[in-house]
């Protein structure tokens, strides 16, 4: 059973209303969740304002957890050869690592913004932590998921095959974290279709909802909070990753 915490609503700076949760036993992060679609746009200029403060010392950490509207973006490591349909849904220029990636309806998205000045100073390890997180969140419904060498984002098996779940990308600026991961919950997967997903056009991309467990957003998000606490404990923690 995962626990519940009381939800109040605010507004963000934006306009748009979210909930605000505290994470057990971590009262100095925001923990919030934003219903609806939020704009791309929106959630970018979000973060880099809150990074910003955050290394000011005038607002608390974040994690964010929301959905987008179709799109795609594009990391600091994509080519323009592996966005197959640029007239497809808007591309943005996301500035996390990694490649091309889409967001859309049926994802949860969660944008990580933490100081890691007072949580390891270690970016691989952060990388590391946030994998492992995933992997929890999908272990709590049953589906086994894992790392895979050389390839970025989480794994799961398929039909005897081995497909992505879930997208790692993340920015560490004067070493505060943003962007984050997305996790597929129900999306429509044709939508990858006009992007190379990752760089990696010998894999496919697969959901929750294709495995035949979709549990719907809100359960998933009751998982990443109940086990958030042991992503958090891992930052201080040497990773022995490979």
């Amino acid at each position: 059973m995962f626990p519940s915490w009381p939800v109040k609503s605010l507004p963000l700076s934006s306009g748009c209303p979210y909930s605000l949760r505290m994470i057990q036993g971590h009262p100095e992060i925001e923990w919030r969740v934003s219903p609806g679609q939020m704009p791309y746009e929106t959630a970018l200029a979000e973060m880099e304002a809150r990074a910003a403060a955050i290394r000011d010392g005038t607002a608390r950490e974040l994690i964010w957890l929301l959905e987008h509207p179709p799109l795609y973006t594009a990391g600091t490591s994509a080519s323009p050869a592996e966005l197959l349909e640029p007239e497809r849904f808007p591309v943005f220029v996301a500035g996390r690592g990694g490649k091309y990636t889409y967001h859309g309806p049926g994802q949860r998205i969660v944008y990580i913004l933490l100081d890691l000045e007072k949580r390891g100073k270690d970016v691989r390890r952060f990388v590391h932590s946030v994998e492992s997180w995933v992997i929890d969140v999908l272990d709590h419904f049953g589906i086994a998921s894992f790392r895979a060498a050389g390839r970025v984002g989480i794994w799961t098996t398929q039909g005897g095959q081995e497909a992505k779940i879930g997208a790692i990308g993340v920015r560490v600026r004067r070493w505060v974290s943003f962007h984050g991961l997305a996790l597929n919950v129900h999306p429509d997967l044709s939508h990858f279709g006009g992007i190379v997903p990752c760089g990696l056009p010998e894999y496919a991309v697969t959901s929750m909802a294709e495995l035949g467990l979709d549990p719907g957003i809100e359960p998933v998000d009751r998982a990443f909070a109940a086990t958030a606490p042991n992503f958090l404990a891992r930052l201080e923690q040497p990773c022995g990753c490979a």
